[in-house]
């Protein structure tokens, strides 16, 4: 149990996470190191018998030992953990959608992409749109500077130039709108 505690505070001490994101990486039994019993492992020692005319045909390598098989970790252990993280505030899926909203819209992501990684780590649905509705980010403005950033100052009119550009930031995540509104609302 305390090594499963000790587990979860390196991992939220390193950065947020979700409690569906730390649970499944505190059920992950680790898998301890095991280093290999050849010691000849430099790049520059290896030669495949190919390239090397005067190698033996038969090479006998040493085989590293087969890794112990990690042991099973009860759920209600995991429970108790993230239960004790919630009790002392180091567990909150709502300042973890925040942070997380804010530090991938500062890499130039857009919302809708930004929603669908936080579902895949299993933020429930309610948290995220209350998240989305709170941010400061204005997803236009943001659209503009990534497209300026990637396209130039001028960006383009005609309908091939400016197909790339709707390509570009709808891979980023920008909904149809916010990426319209560009060519909308910043007409120079």
């Amino acid at each position: 149990m305390n090594s499963l505690m000790n587990r979860a505070m390196r991992l939220l001490s390193q950065r947020d996470h979700g409690e569906m994101e730390l649970r499944k990486k505190l059920r992950t039994p680790p898998v301890p190191f095991v280093k290999p019993a050849n010691k000849k492992s430099s790049w520059s020692s290896r030669k495949r018998p190919a390239q090397n005319e005067f190698a033996e045909e038969n090479i006998v390598r040493a085989k590293p030992e087969p890794r112990p098989v990690p042991e099973e970790i009860p759920e209600e252990h995991v429970q108790a953990v993230i239960d004790y993280c919630y009790q002392h505030h180091w567990l909150d899926d709502a300042k973890f959608a925040d942070r997380y909203i804010s530090g991938r819209s500062n890499k130039g992501y857009g919302a809708q992409r930004i929603r669908s990684e936080l579902m895949q780590k299993g933020v429930d649905k309610e948290i995220i749109t209350t998240a989305l509705e709170n941010t400061e980010v204005d997803w236009c403005i943001l659209a503009r500077e990534l497209a300026v950033r990637k396209f130039g100052e001028d960006l383009p009119t005609d309908w091939k130039e400016k197909s790339k550009v709707l390509r570009y930031l709808l891979y980023r995540g920008f909904f149809q709108e916010e990426i319209q509104s560009i060519y909308r609302d910043f007409d120079d």
